[in-house]
């Protein structure tokens, strides 16, 4: 059963089993199935969504005493993109374990960030509604610590629109504009390459498996070629 691997995964005991099953389904499913609305992660999804902030949240206040609501802010909103928990979701092995229609499975509907991450989020509303919480803290702590310190080791990396807004806004108060340029790939595995315009030209491009991804790179590239990336958080 679904919910004796996601037990494995997680190392916290499993009560109602039924909720990790709907966690890990996909819309297409119950749709396919003629299955009702709750049966798919979509409601758990969003319970977990709160449970994860809350978690991050607390690692953050608890280990960057010195940081600002504003900074901590910004290292959740990267630490809970789709991109970081495709990366967990990934790695432990919980994006093996997703129900969809066979038609979409076979399209590589698993490998969608966007899937991965609301399948992940979904675990976390199920063990939320099992009374486990502070096991869950404990077990996410361990999955995320190497993250949010990469994050904020990094943190031009990840908050590059952010900076090249701020640093042309100040210049000529205009905003960079963003084009998708191409799209490669199948449809489920794509790369996306955008340009990054400012003042009607092209001053960098990047590529992702996102949109976002793809222009955070281009920001990151703009920001290098314009000597911003070192703009203190």
């Amino acid at each position: 059963m679904v919910a004796n691997e996601v037990e494995k995964i997680f190392g916290i005991k499993i009560i109602s089993q039924d909720n990790y099953e709907h966690a890990l389904t996909h819309p297409s499913y119950t749709k396919n199935k003629g299955l009702p609305y709750d049966e798919c992660y979509e409601r758990l999804e969003f319970l977990g969504d709160a449970v994860l902030k809350l978690a991050v949240s607390n690692i953050l206040y608890r280990d960057y005493p010195n940081y600002s609501e504003g900074q901590m802010s910004k290292i959740r909103s990267i630490i809970v993109s789709d991109s970081v928990l495709a990366k967990v979701a990934n790695k432990i092995g919980l994006s093996d374990l997703i129900i969809a229609d066979s038609h979409e499975i076979k399209q590589g509907i698993k490998k969608l960030e966007s899937v991965t991450a609301c399948a992940f989020e979904a675990v976390l509303g199920a063990y939320f509604l099992d009374g486990k919480f502070k096991e869950l803290l404990d077990v996410l702590e361990k999955l995320f610590k190497d993250y949010i310190l990469e994050v904020d080791n990094n943190f031009e990396k990840y908050n590059a629109k952010a900076i090249l807004q701020e640093y042309t806004q100040g210049k000529t108060k205009e905003t960079p504009v963003y084009k998708l340029v191409e799209t490669q790939g199948a449809e489920h595995n794509k790369t996306f390459v955008v340009e990054v315009f400012y003042q009607g030209e092209v001053i960098a491009s990047g590529s992702g498996k996102s949109k976002k991804d793809a222009e955070q790179h281009a920001a990151y590239s703009a920001c290098e070629k314009l000597g911003v990336v070192n703009v203190a958080k």
